[in-house]
C-alpha cells in the first residue's frame, strides 16, 4: 500500500487541512473535506511552494527532516520520538480551542501540523511496527529539490562505533576452540550422571541442544559420536552454524545479569541475525571499541529487539538485586548488555578476540576473526601404574570421552585432563554395558603399548573376577572376654550383630548401634562408645 499525501491525510478533518494550509501560507477555497484534500495535496507538492516553506524551517525541524531523508523517509517511531518528541493526541474540538500548532510541544508536532511528518504502522520482519515517515510523493519532491544531499545516506553496511583506543585493546584475550573440550566433558558427564562445573555451563547445554547432540538431560549417541569424531574445525563450525540458525537459543533468557519472568515472547533468531549483520560491517581483524559499538546501536537502532519499541510489557529484573528493568531508561542494562553478551558468545565460538585495559578488567574492545586452525593432536596418553591416566586437551576428543566413561575424574591441570581407574568407576561402566577389557584395549592403543604391567593385571583380574577386595567403614563391638561376647550372641542383642571378626569382636549392623547398646544394658553390660 502506498502512503502518499492523499492516503496519509485522508483520515484528517477539514480543520486540520486548513491548519496545514495556514502554516504553508496557502488559502483553501474548497469547503468540502474531499475537495479540500485534493486542493491541499496539489499545493503541497508544488516544488516552489515546498522550497519556500522549507527555507524558514527552524534548525531542529530541518535536522529531523534531514534525518528522515537520510533514512529513506522512514524511521521507527520509538527511536524518532525519543529524539524529537511526541505528537500530543487530541480531538478536533480540543485542537481548535487550544491551537497546539501555534506552540508545538516538540519538533515532531511542529512537522506534523505542516504535513511533513506522519505516523503509521508498516510490516517488518518483526511484525507490524510504528514508524515516523514522510509521505512518498512529498519525499520524491524533496529529493527533486536535492534536499538533504549533503547528509550522508543511510547505509546498512556502515560500521557502527569507532576503532578501539590503545588502552581499550591493551590486554588481548584471543579466541580459541576450548568450548569443544568443555562440550566433550559435558557429554561424558551426561552419559555417566556426573556433576561438573564448566565455564558458561547453561550456554553450553543450550548450544549442544540446538546442535541436536543433547536433549532434556540426555545424549543422542549417534549425533554425539559424529560430533566427537569430527575435526576440531568441523565441530566448531557445527556449533556456530547451529547457534546462528536456532530459533530456540534465547540469549536474552540465558544472560546471567537478568531474570526474565512472564509469558511474553521475544524473537531471538531475528535479533541475532540483525546484530550479526551489523557486526559484519566491521572489517575482520580490526579492533573495535565495545562501548562505542553499543552506543552506535542505541543511537541508530535502539529498538533492534523490541517490536514497536515496547519497553513496558517485558518483565525483566536485575539478577543482583531483583529490581525490575522496565522502560527505555534501562536500555543499557538489558538491550545494551545483550549486545555485549552476543559478542562473548562469538568469542566462545572462536569468532571474536576480546580485549581489556588490563588483566581482570571489563571487556572494552573486540575484533572479529576467522576460527584459528587446530593444533596437532597429541600422539599418546600417559598411564601410571596406580591407575592414573593423563590425557592432553589436544588428544582425540572421542577417545577422551570413552576414557572418561570408565574412570573417576580428578581436577584438570592446565591443558591436561586427569582420570583414575577405580572399582567404583568400572562398576559404573559395567552398568552401561562397558567392559574392562575394552578399556585395556583402548589404553594399549592410545598409550602405544606403554601401559604399566600392574594396570594390565588389575584390568584383567577385574574382567575375570570383578571386585576382589573391599574397603568400608564398619562399627565394631569389642568385648573384654570371649564369654561376654558369647552371652551377648545368645541374647536379643544378637539380631543387631553382623560378621564375627574374632572371639571378642563382632560387627554391629549399620544404623543399629543405639538398639544394640540398649539390649546389652538389659544384660547388665554397659558398653563404652569411642568416636
Amino acid at each position: 500500500m502506498t502512503r502518499d499525501l492523499f492516503v496519509t491525510l485522508h483520515a484528517q478533518d477539514l480543520g486540520y487541512y486548513r491548519i496545514v494550509a495556514e502554516l504553508w501560507g496557502l488559502e483553501l477555497e474548497s469547503v468540502e473535506p474531499a475537495a479540500a484534500l485534493e486542493e491541499l495535496c496539489a499545493a503541497l507538492l508544488d516544488l516552489e511552494t515546498i522550497a519556500e516553506t522549507l527555507s524558514i524551517l527552524p534548525a531542529q525541524a530541518r535536522a529531523a527532516l534531514d534525518e528522515l531523508l537520510a533514512a529513506d523517509g522512514k524511521i521507527e517511531w520509538g527511536a524518532f520520538s525519543r529524539k524529537y518528541g511526541i505528537i500530543r493526541e487530541m480531538g478536533a474540538g480540543k485542537r481548535d480551542r487550544e491551537r497546539p500548532y501555534l506552540k508545538p510541544a516538540s519538533v515532531s508536532e511542529f512537522l506534523f501540523y505542516r504535513a511533513l511528518l506522519a505516523q503509521a504502522f508498516f510490516e517488518t520482519d518483526k511484525g507490524a511496527q510504528e514508524f515516523a515517515y514522510i509521505p512518498e510523493d512529498l519525499l520524491e519532491a524533496l529529493r527533486e529539490l536535492n534536499l538533504g544531499a549533503d547528509a550522508p545516506p543511510a547505509r546498512a553496511d556502515e560500521a557502527l562505533g569507532r576503532s578501539a583506543t590503545p588502552l581499550e585493546k591493551a590486554f588481548e584475550i584471543p579466541a580459541n576452540d576450548f568450548i569443544l573440550d568443555d562440550a566433550t566433558t559435558c557429554i561424558a558427564a551426561l552419559r555417566i550422571g556426573q556433576k561438573v562445573d564448566l565455564r558458561f555451563e547453561r550456554e553450553l547445554f543450550a548450544l549442544l541442544g540446538v546442535a541436536g547432540i543433547v536433549k532434556d538431560g540426555g545424549v543422542y549417541p549417534d549425533a554425539a559420536k559424529k560430533f566427537l569424531e569430527s575435526s576440531r574445525a568441523e565441530a566448531l563450525t557445527w556449533l556456530y552454524e547451529s547457534w546462528k540458525a536456532s530459533s530456540s537459543f534465547d540469549e536474552l533468557r540465558l544472560m546471567p545479569e537478568i531474570v526474565c519472568e512472564g509469558e511474553w515472547q521475544n524473537q531471538p533468531q531475528t535479533t541475532r541475525e540483525f546484530l550479526l549483520d551489523l557486526l559484519s560491517a566491521i572489517p575482520q581483524g580490526k579492533w573495535q571499541s565495545l562501548s562505542a559499538f553499543v552506543r552506535g546501536v542505541k543511537e541508530k537502532y535502539p529498538d533492534y529487539q523490541r517490536a514497536a519499541g515496547d519497553y513496558d510489557s517485558w518483565f525483566v529484573k536485575r539478577a543482583a538485586d531483583g529490581e525490575y528493568l522496565r522502560g527505555f531508561a534501562y536500555w543499557d542494562a538489558v538491550d545494551g548488555t545483550l549486545i555485549k553478551y552476543l559478542i562473548r558468545i562469538l568469542h566462545w565460538l572462536g569468532r571474536a578476540d576480546l580485549a581489556a585495559p588490563s588483566e581482570g578488567k571489563d571487556i572494552s574492545a573486540f575484533r572479529l576473526v576467522e576460527p584459528r586452525s587446530e593444533l596437532p593432536q597429541a600422539e599418546k596418553i600417559y598411564v601410571a601404574s596406580n591407575g592414573k591416566i593423563v590425557v592432553s586437551r589436544w588428544f582425540s576428543r572421542a577417545a577422551r570421552y570413552q576414557l572418561a566413561r570408565f574412570c573417576e575424574w580428578d581436577e584438570a591441570k592446565g591443558d591436561d585432563y586427569v582420570y583414575r581407574i577405580s572399582a567404583a568407576s568400572l562398576t559404573r561402566a559395567a552398568k552401561q554395558g562397558l567392559k574392562a577389557e575394552q578399556l585395556l584395549t583402548m589404553l594399549v592403543k592410545y598409550a602405544k603399548d606403554a601401559v604399566p604391567p600392574p594396570t594390565v593385571k588389575a584390568l584383567k583380574r577385574w574382567n575375570a573376577n570383578g571386585v576382589e577386595a573391599r574397603m568400608e567403614n564398619l562399627l565394631v563391638l569389642r568385648f573384654a572376654k570371649p564369654e561376654a561376647l558369647d552371652e551377648a550372641r545368645k541374647s536379643k542383642a544378637a539380631k543387631y550383630f553382623g560378621e564375627l571378626l574374632s572371639p571378642t569382636t563382632v560387627i554391629v549392623k549399620s544404623g543399629a548401634a543405639r538398639q544394640a547398646l540398649a539390649e546389652l544394658a538389659e544384660l547388665g553390660l554397659l558398653a563404652e562408645v569411642k568416636e
